[in-house]
């Protein structure tokens, strides 16, 4: 397939890109190697986000939301919606294996087809991407790099790595629903870009004792059992 311009990532800066060559009258096509917003649709179930809906806007549609900060479920139903609507030429389930460039502009191979693109744009974000520690017993199954929703961590010994926004929100959901929680924090506070509204309830538990925070501190192992 033949194209002016391929999209690596169906998220919304995909999409966003996919609505400024529809307006220009750009021949494009969206690769996406999951869902429609795919990165999106992994973030934990019961997230805030931290911007308010009109920063999340793409294309000059309005963001509508009921509340002050929209949640994951209305962030998602707003980019169907203007996927669907707009008719963007998006390719779900279909991952890159490949980009070489030459003379005429670039060949794409994916698990599909492959394409022959004038101009390749990478939309593919930083959260498919895990942020490894690189220690050993790190591939162990109880170690997760992404944190869906607390009920699976209910009545469990929980260790949480880091102190920003993730961290912070799989700590307190999971204590509250049960679990003991342990944080290991590199830095000796709590990270400065915590939700403002998020913040003094993440300190007051570790002040009260809820939590324990070793501050200071890196994981340099994991295993097993003790």
């Amino acid at each position: 397939m033949n194209v002016q311009l391929l999209i690596v990532g169906g998220g919304p800066i995909g999409l966003a890109c996919g609505l400024a060559a529809q307006k220009a009258g750009i021949d494009y096509v969206i690769i996406e190697k999951g869902c429609l917003v795919n990165s999106l649709y992994h973030y934990p179930l019961n997230m805030t986000f931290f911007s308010t809906s009109e920063r999340l806007e793409i294309g000059g549609i309005p963001f509508v939301s009921i509340n002050p900060k929209p949640t994951r479920p209305e962030a998602m139903e707003y980019y169907r919606r203007v996927a669907t609507s707009k008719e963007l030429n998006v390719h779900l389930f279909e991952e890159v294996k490949g980009i070489v460039h030459h003379d005429n502009g670039y060949t794409v191979s994916t698990a599909k087809d492959n394409y022959e693109a004038q101009f390749v744009i990478i939309a593919t974000g930083f959260y498919d991407i895990p942020n490894l520690l690189n220690i050993p017993g790190e591939e162990l199954p109880k170690v997760t790099h992404y944190y869906k929703e607390p009920h699976f961590y209910a009545m469990q010994h929980v260790l949480v790595v880091g102190a920003n926004n993730s961290s912070v929100d799989a700590a307190l959901e999971t204590y509250r629903k049960g679990a003991n929680v342990t944080m290991v924090i590199r830095e000796g506070e709590i990270g400065k870009r915590v939700k403002y509204w998020v913040k003094p309830d993440i300190e007051n538990r570790i002040a009260e004792g809820s939590i324990t925070a070793y501050f200071h501190s890196r994981l340099s192992a994991v295993r097993d059992r003790k």
